[in-house]
Order: structure tokens, then sequence, then C-alpha cells
């Protein structure tokens, strides 16, 4: 059995899932199994129509199935609600099972439509950009606050490896950022696990970890746009949105790196007039988590005073407060008061977790050792591919960068390696090693 059978026998909402070159000639005969008797409706936009959305509606209506299309009208977009109510509108009008083709955007929006609707679709994905193809739930915009929204994935995906060969580089390079975002995003897991609040999930675990590293093994060749480089990486994001449908959660392929992302969403963040892709966005955050990690796994918590922790450990309406101070000014000042209460811990159970956390330190370590990749070495790998290596690569100077860290450990209730900092008190040494002169992300280096 190889990786993608294995994928799809844990899957929960895709049941096919064809790559390969030529493939854009397969989604009549592939809707027509799925879909037997009814119309269809190519949800798609005015960039790729000539790219290759015409294309799939020419092979369907050679087929003699029934097909509209619609097209968002615009050449610049994000996955925003109002974009969710124009497809679903559509879909509804046509009377029509939706065939999604573009990348994240389209798909989500298409996803999150079908959902309200209460019916699946086909996906033709369009670049190797995203891993929210097979994802369980679409990340959407709702009110300027970046969303996770339950819905099922598609319950079928194509990829044809020539048109995602012809993408844009800089989409191959996100996606790249994207599935490698899965290497510290999983060593957080463990924290997770290890205090109980989300335990790993075997089947979500060991669909995408067992061969991540195998799949980010080439950025020369994804660089260079190598139709096998970029099969590969695409098989490894479409893994990670089955490992998401396993889990029923975005658990197995996000954490802190991505909130670093949603940070520059919810405040509208531009470099040069242009809205920066999730994946750039992502590279940074995933970056700077590798940093985080290289500096806590130099610690011995071995010898951690779980008593001093516990004494110092702030009370629930002390963190409230500090979230209430922190996100004051923030599109939506209540976002880190609501998600700190949700995942606030009492002392007793700090004390539990801090002791777990001292009396497993060298297993903990080791595992997350083995897990993460060095910041050097992982920097190395998004210069090679093309993705942002440094903050001023996606317009965020290193003191906007620290500034951010605050907010991601607040924002949602997902525990993370800096609320385990926070916990056992390192949490300003953590940062000051990673922010500090001569260091990773040194904010001294920032130009004036």
């Amino acid at each position: 059995m190889n990786n993608i059978e294995k994928a799809l026998s844990v899957a929960t909402d895709t049941k096919v899932f064809e790559m390969g070159r030529g493939k854009l000639c397969r989604v009549p005969e592939l809707f027509r199994q799925l879909f037997p008797g009814r119309k269809a409706i190519i949800i798609s936009d005015i960039n790729l129509w000539e790219v290759c959305a015409e294309t799939v509606y020419q092979h369907m209506q050679q087929a003699k199935i029934p097909c509209e299309y619609f097209l968002i009208p615009e050449r610049h977009f994000h996955a925003e609600w109002k974009y969710v109510e124009m497809v679903e509108e559509a879909i509804r009008k046509a009377d029509a099972v939706a065939i999604s083709v573009g990348s994240g955007v389209i798909n989500d929006l298409c996803k999150l439509s079908a959902a309200h609707i209460g019916q699946s679709y086909l996906s033709v994905a369009t670049a190797a950009s995203v891993d929210g193809y097979t994802s369980f739930g679409a990340s959407i915009s709702y009110k300027g606050l970046k969303q996770t929204f339950d819905c099922p994935a598609p319950v079928a995906l194509l990829a044809d490896v020539d048109v995602l060969a012809n993408a844009p580089k800089a989409m191959t390079a996100a996606g790249y950022a994207d599935l490698a975002a899965k290497i510290p995003c999983g060593a957080e897991w463990m924290i997770a696990d290890l205090f109980g609040t989300e335990p790993i999930i075997p089947e979500a675990w060991h669909v995408l970890q067992d061969v991540l590293v195998e799949q980010l093994s080439n950025p020369e060749g994804v660089a260079a746009g190598n139709p096998e480089a970029i099969a590969t990486l695409f098989e490894g994001l479409t893994l990670s949105g089955f490992a998401m449908q396993a889990a029923r959660s975005s658990r197995p392929a996000s954490c802190t790196d991505h909130l670093f992302s949603h940070y520059l969403d919810m405040t509208h963040h531009t470099f040069n007039g242009e809205l920066q892709s999730h994946g750039f966005q992502v590279a940074i955050g995933t970056l700077t988590m590798c940093a985080f990690f290289d500096t806590f796994l130099q610690m011995d918590l071995s010898m951690l005073d779980v008593e001093r922790c516990v004494t110092q450990w702030p009370t629930l309406e002390q963190e409230q407060a500090r979230a209430h101070q922190l996100f004051r000014n923030f599109i939506d000042p209540e976002l880190g008061y609501r998600e700190i209460t949700r995942k606030y811990s009492d002392a007793d159970e700090v004390r539990k977790q801090l002791t777990l956390v001292r009396d497993n330190w060298i297993d903990l370590r080791d595992r997350c050792r083995r897990q993460v990749f060095p910041f050097a070495k992982m920097q190395q790998l998004f210069k090679t591919v093309g993705a942002p290596a440094d903050p001023a690569d996606i317009g965020v100077s290193r003191q906007q960068l620290l500034d951010m860290v605050p907010f991601t450990q607040l924002m949602r209730w997902r525990i993370n390696l800096l609320d385990l900092a926070k916990r056992a008190c390192i949490y300003d040494e953590l940062v000051g090693k990673v922010f500090g002169k001569g260091c990773a992300w040194d904010v001294t280096t920032d130009k004036k």
C-alpha cells in the first residue's frame, strides 16, 4: 500500500485522489462516476480561466455533461466571506455540483459553500501552494478575523502535474513552506500530547510525519519546477490534508507557525502594496518556531523547580487582564480574552503539567530534537526553494515580528511551546535568545 492509499484509508471525506500528467481530461469521467445525472458548475477566477478552467469546461462540454461556470471577477482576492456568499449563490442558482478549479482560496470558498448547501464537490488543483485542498475545514476571513470553519473536504481531488509545474514559482515556494511548517508543528503537538490537552492521534500523525522529511528533501527540484519534485511536494500537501481529515481538526498541520500568518492577515499586512501569501507568511512563523526550539532544546528542564513556577503562575483574572491590555487595539479586542479563558490551567493543573515535563524531559527533548529542523537548516531550505528566509522578505521588521510573539501565545486555545515557556518561567529567556543581539532574529539589525 503506497502513501496515498494509506492516507485514503484514514480519510473521512475524500474517496478519490488522482495525480499525474495530462489529467485534466479525466474530470468528466470522474464527475460522472461521483455525481451521476447531476449538473456541474465550475468555480474559478478570471486569472485561471485561460490557464486551465476553460479547458476543464471544454472537456465537460465534449462529454455532454451539463455544465456552467462562475468566475470570481477580481484578479487579486483572498478567502473572504463575501466570496463565500457569491459562490454559494452561484451553486444554488445553477442547482449544480461544484467543480473547484483553482488553488487554496478557490478551494476553500467551494468547500464552505458546498457544506452550506449540504453536498460535496470535486476539486481540481492548479498549484502546489497549500495543504488545504484535502483538509477538514476552510480558512475564511469573517468580520475581519481569519477563522477556520468546520466543513468536509472534497470527495475527490484531481491534480494535473503539468498544471502544477507551470504555476508561478512563488506559489510553489509557498506550498513548500506550508508543508515545512509541519516540522515544528509536530513538536508542539508532542507538548500538547504530554499535557493531555490534544493527544496525538496515531493515524493522523503517521500518515504525514512518517514521510514528511522525504517530501521536503528536494528543494532544488521544486525550485526548478521539476515535475517529479512538484508531484512529491503536492503529495505531501495532500497527505497533510488527509491527516487533518483523520483528526477532524487542523492540529496535525498547524500551531504557532500559522498564528503569525493569522496575525498578519487580521492586521491586513501588505508588502509593496500586495497582500502576502499564506505560505510566505507561514515561512516566517516556521523559522521563528525553529529558532525557539533551538534555544528551548538547549535548556535542561529535568531540574525544573516546579513549585517555584507554580507560585509565580498568574490567576485566570490576571491572564484575562493581560489579554485585554494586549488586544485592546486589535480588530477583535476580545479575541485574546476568549482564547486564554478556554486554555487557562489552574495552579494544580500547571503543577501536573510541569511535573510531567520535568520527569519526562530527556525523552521529550530527544523526540523534539529528532523532529525539528535547526533554524539554519530550515532557513537554507527556504532560500533554495525561493521562500522567504527573513521577515524583511515579506516586509516585516524583526521588531514587528517580536511584537507579534505575545499575540501568538494568546490568540488561540491550542497549547503551544510559548505556553510551556510561560508555565516554566523561561519565556523571557527564550524570547531574548531568539531576538537578542547576535541571535537568529537580532532586532538590533533592523534598518532604522
